[in-house]
C-alpha cells in the first residue's frame, strides 16, 4: 500500500534562534521583532530565563538569510556573544512576528 504524503503546500522555511550575551533589558526582543516584520517573516520571540534569548521565525529562504545576521548584531546595547540557529519543520498558519 502506497503512503500518502500528508503535506499539501510548499515548504515554508522556519529557524529556531537562540542568542547568548547581553541581550535582556537591552530592547533586543523588541529589536528582533522589527526586523523580522519589516522583513515579512512571522514567528516569536521571548526572554529565557537564562538570560538569552530565543525565538522562531519562519519565510522564505531569502527572508531568513536577510534577517539572521540581525541577530548577531542586536540593537546599540546588546553584546551578542553567540547565535544558534537550526531548521524546524514548518508549523504554518503563522500570522505576524510576536514578541513574548
Amino acid at each position: 500500500m502506497q503512503e500518502i504524503p500528508t503535506h499539501t503546500g510548499p515548504h515554508i522555511p522556519q529557524i529556531k534562534f537562540h542568542v547568548v550575551g547581553e541581550v535582556q533589558g537591552v530592547n533586543f526582543r523588541r529589536f528582533v521583532s522589527r526586523q523580522a516584520r519589516s522583513i515579512g517573516l512571522t514567528g516569536w520571540v521571548s526572554n529565557h530565563s537564562d538570560g538569552s534569548v530565543r525565538g522562531e521565525a519562519q519565510g522564505s529562504e531569502r527572508q531568513i538569510q536577510d534577517f539572521v545576521p540581525h541577530l548577531y548584531k542586536g540593537p546599540e546595547a546588546a553584546s551578542v556573544k553567540s547565535v544558534n540557529t537550526d531548521d524546524i519543520d514548518s508549523k504554518g498558519g503563522e500570522e505576524g512576528f510576536v514578541v513574548k
